[in-house]
């Protein structure tokens, strides 16, 4: 990805104005005015000036509190002279913490090395030259470091240092999208293993460790054999055959109550069933289809078959001497003889009490 050429610029500060106390070399120093503000040679040519605000001190002061290294002050600007020069690029000291004033941004926390204490407080170095960044409207935008120097015409950077910084600021800028792609990642991977926001790189990484087993079985199968969007996929399609396939309660009936119906079916037909055979076996009866002496029978046949019930009383002849009497209610020339049940009687009646037609009937 290619980095716009950052605009950068370097103050001079004087300080002996920054005072030291008790003969030490101030552990405050300011950095930055407050305000608008040029440097001495003119600069810059780019806007009309540079700016500094309590807005923009705070985008500043919030980089400084997530950097895990500290601001570097060096000599002579030698951290950007090292590259053509092959020279060591010695700390005259150190900071990390800045803060906003009134009258401009300050490191509150500098630590001298020796040798930088002992030479400010001899005054072998009066100035403070701060790099920073900014835009085309001026707005100062970033700190790079610091510098002790004597040299005011530092101020106006030559080019190889302005190429220098160039290339510094775009690894810087660099390494924050690397590790902003990181800081991506790593949420992503919270996401996706279901994990708390604070979760570490190393637990998401045990966490993918037990993803890798399961994966594998336990057989150690390396991941490149392992196509997770096929394994998703055939497992989101196994779900929803399973899903279509599930028994619906409100489709179906519980088994107790499928019972109860089927139970009270059956004594409905029973019911029903018992009803038809009564009414068969009384018409039969009362016909002559039937005699007294077959209703049991007939009962029990149309309990268990009533097809066959019904078959047989079809066929079965009607007996009128059963149903009336061929007297037509009068009472027969010859009583039949007393002490006859009344099949026997009935039979007397159908034959004219006929003694030899009754006994040959009776016969058969």
């Amino acid at each position: 990805m290619a980095h716009l050429t950052p605009l950068i610029a370097a103050l001079t500060v004087d300080l002996s104005q920054l005072g030291t106390a008790d003969g030490e070399a101030p552990r405050v120093i300011k950095l930055l005015p407050a305000g608008t503000f040029r440097a001495r040679d003119g600069r810059p040519a780019e806007c009309p000036a540079w700016q500094l605000d309590e807005v923009l001190a705070a985008i500043l002061i919030a980089e400084a509190n997530q950097r895990e290294t500290r601001y570097v002050i060096d000599y002579e600007h030698q951290t950007l002279r090292s590259e053509t020069n092959g020279k060591p690029a010695p700390a005259s000291g150190w900071f990390g913490a800045l803060e906003w004033r009134e009258d401009g941004l300050y490191a509150t926390d500098v630590e001298w090395t020796a040798t930088a204490a002992a030479m400010i407080v001899a005054k072998e170095y009066l100035y403070l030259s701060p790099v920073f960044t900014y835009d085309k409207h001026g707005r100062v935008t970033g700190l790079l470091h610091v510098a002790l120097t004597n040299n005011p015409a530092l101020d106006q950077l030559p080019e190889l240092q302005v190429a220098a910084l160039s290339r510094l600021v775009s690894l810087t800028q660099s390494v924050i999208q690397e590790e902003s792609a990181m800081d991506e990642l790593i949420e992503q991977l919270r996401w996706l293993l279901n994990l708390p926001v604070g979760a570490t790189a190393d637990d998401i990484k045990a966490q993918l460790q037990k993803l890798v087993d399961q994966l594998s079985n336990g057989q150690g199968t390396a991941a490149a054999s392992v196509d997770l969007v096929n394994l998703v996929n055939t497992l989101q399609q196994r779900i929803a055959v399973l899903s279509a396939n599930q028994v619906d309660p409100a489709r179906f009936a519980p088994v107790d109550t499928m019972r109860d119906l089927q139970g009270q079916v059956a004594a409905l037909t029973a019911q029903l069933s018992g009803r038809e055979v009564d009414e068969l076996v009384v018409a039969a009866l009362s016909d002559g289809r039937l005699l007294a002496a077959q209703e049991g029978w007939a009962r029990d046949l149309g309990k268990s078959n009533l097809a066959q019930l019904k078959g047989y009383l079809d066929t079965a002849p009607k007996i009128a001497a059963l149903s009336g009497t061929q007297t037509r209610g009068n009472p027969p020339v010859d009583e039949p003889a007393p002490g006859l049940d009344a099949d026997t009687l009935a039979i007397c009646s159908m034959f004219g009490n006929d003694p030899a037609a009754v006994a040959s009937a009776l016969k058969e």
